[in-house]
């Protein structure tokens, strides 16, 4: 899941409410907007928004969720989804299929990686959009 590690000038991040597709929600899940509707930001698509809510099952299309909007200041906290022993700070990596985690692949990736904490899957790595 992406969760803020920090933000550069040290300001909360507001909640924004907005309807989403029909989506399991999950804190932390990357979302971006299609049709109007939140949809799970995953592959070479860069993230607008995280998801701040949870739930059991998939919402009814439409249904309002809280959410906060991707800044380039922010710095989010996840893992690898898989082997990352070839990334290097500063390489961009795609994100995993689930929206939660970040892969090892760089080809078109949309999540600078500014700091980790080890290359394996699982191991947590910090990510810029």
């Amino acid at each position: 899941m992406f969760l803020i590690h920090s933000i550069d000038d040290g300001h909360d991040a507001p909640l924004a409410y907005l309807p989403a597709g029909a989506i399991t929600p999950k804190v932390g899940l990357a979302l971006t907007q299609s049709s109007g509707l939140l949809a799970v930001a995953s592959g070479t698509t860069k993230p607008s928004y995280i998801c701040m809510t949870q739930r059991p099952a998939a919402v009814t299309s439409g249904t309002v969720i809280p959410v906060i909007r991707v800044g380039g200041d922010m710095i989010f906290e996840t893992v690898f989804s898989a082997s990352a022993s070839s990334i290097k700070l500063g390489d961009k990596v795609t994100i995993a299929g689930d929206g939660l985690r970040v892969t090892a692949t760089t080809t078109s990736g949309v999540a600078e990686v500014v700091g980790m904490d080890g290359s394996a899957s699982g191991s947590t790595v910090r990510v810029r959009f």
